[in-house]
């Protein structure tokens, strides 16, 4: 197990993720993706999306706005049952605000959830997109918590990124689209290079789960700091699209073209924090190993997650030949590759270094012998194995181990 200091050090001292206002002290439970933590939790992101948005032909994309009518958390249950103890007291989790001029200003909430967003939109899905059952509506977003003591780094924040799937079935079929999109979670697990050794399945009894749940699976990580949840899975009935009918008076029925059946649909979720995956991402990556009789740190990321895909070097910086060369293979690589890293900053060995604690899979070296034969050294991140290429050759290596 790596010890958990080490993995937060590594995080701000190569650009993934710093203290919130840190020049300012800090704000607790807040955090800053740097230039790589942004660029990974991006690529976790468009992983997401591709694996359940763009290659499904049964779901919808919504953006949905962080500020909604206070009366949406009314209905849903978070205005009055959404609370830690405190105390004798209940403090209720909902960051509070005021929108409107100062004498009529109404008090409203950041989200504590994207599910809401996603509810309020179901009629306007159906009446625009005419989809048919089962259907899903998917939603990436920020939301808002304000967590009494938040703690372990990313894990407890009082803001963090969903990444949340509401799958409407039929009141029927819940159990079989409940498993299958259990599958589909531990699919993007494996996808997106957690460990599966360290991911349990716990199943959240009744007095534990929440009140609008029927079935939970507790997707958990064993973090450094413990066994804690990662991901949710939840049947959550037709409790939301009820409550929102009942309160606002839009009808959330669902018309069956076919047999002209007219029903609420029941609802399985799918939970994902954007910001627990990058975390059980460093903590499976992170490791601390000898290559060539010498000791280093080294994040073993998946190639398609990685911030950093290639990173190309001229052998030395003070021979323009070479620098000229390499700057060459670096713009094809950047315009096909896209994450591609230039480093000409000290020599061979602490860039090599430097690149295995960001866990960039494959470094290009240009050397005098490229000037000769036009080939250059790849070495791969894993295994410190070195191999001359063609120069002619590269984008098509790379696309292939990408």
């Amino acid at each position: 197990m790596p010890d958990f200091e080490s993995i937060v050090s590594l995080a701000k001292r190569r650009g993934f993720i710093f203290p919130g206002s840190e020049i300012y002290g800090g704000l607790a439970g807040t955090w800053d993706y740097g230039p790589l933590g942004v660029a990974l939790k991006n690529n976790l992101k468009n992983l997401w999306w591709r694996m359940f948005v763009e290659n499904r032909e049964d779901m919808f994309g919504v953006d949905a706005a962080i500020l909604m009518n206070p009366k949406v958390w009314e209905a849903s249950g978070h205005v009055s049952g959404f609370s830690d103890p405190l105390g004798e007291t209940r403090f209720n989790l909902m960051f509070e605000t005021k929108i409107g001029a100062a004498e009529n200003a109404q008090k409203i909430y950041l989200r504590p959830e994207t599910a809401g967003g996603i509810f309020v939109n179901f009629k306007n899905i159906i009446d625009s997109m005419h989809p048919k059952i089962p259907f899903g509506i998917a939603q990436i977003g920020k939301a808002f918590r304000n967590e009494i003591a938040p703690r372990d780094f990313i894990f407890r924040a009082r803001e963090f990124e969903q990444m949340e799937i509401e799958y409407f079935v039929r009141p029927d079929d819940w159990e079989k689209s409940f498993e299958e999109w259990r599958e589909n979670m531990l699919r993007y697990i494996e996808a997106a290079g957690i460990d599966p050794a360290k991911v349990n399945e716990l199943e959240v009894p009744e007095e534990e789960r929440a009140h609008y749940s029927k079935r939970t699976i507790d997707f958990e990580f064993d973090f450094p700091f413990g066994r804690k949840e990662l991901y949710g899975l939840a049947y959550r009935t037709d409790f939301d699209l009820s409550a929102h009918s009942e309160s606002s008076g839009a009808d959330p029925s669902y018309l069956d073209e076919e047999t002209k059946e007219k029903f609420i649909p029941h609802v399985i979720e799918p939970s994902l924090g954007v910001d627990r995956t990058v975390l059980a991402i460093l903590c499976s990556a992170y490791m601390e190993d000898e290559l060539g009789g010498e000791k280093r740190i080294v994040l073993k990321l998946k190639p398609s997650i990685a911030p950093v895909k290639i990173a190309v070097f001229p052998l030395v910086r003070n021979k323009p030949e070479l620098v000229s060369r390499a700057r060459e293979i670096y713009a094809g690589l950047k315009k096909n590759i896209g994450q591609v890293f230039w480093d000409d900053n000290g020599n061979i060995g602490k860039r090599y270094r430097r690149q295995d604690e960001i866990g960039t899979p494959w470094c290009v070296t240009v050397d005098y012998q490229t000037l000769e034969d036009g080939t250059v050294t790849v070495r791969d991140r894993d295994t410190g194995e070195q191999k001359r290429i063609e120069e002619s050759k590269l984008k098509q290596y790379f696309i292939e181990k990408l």
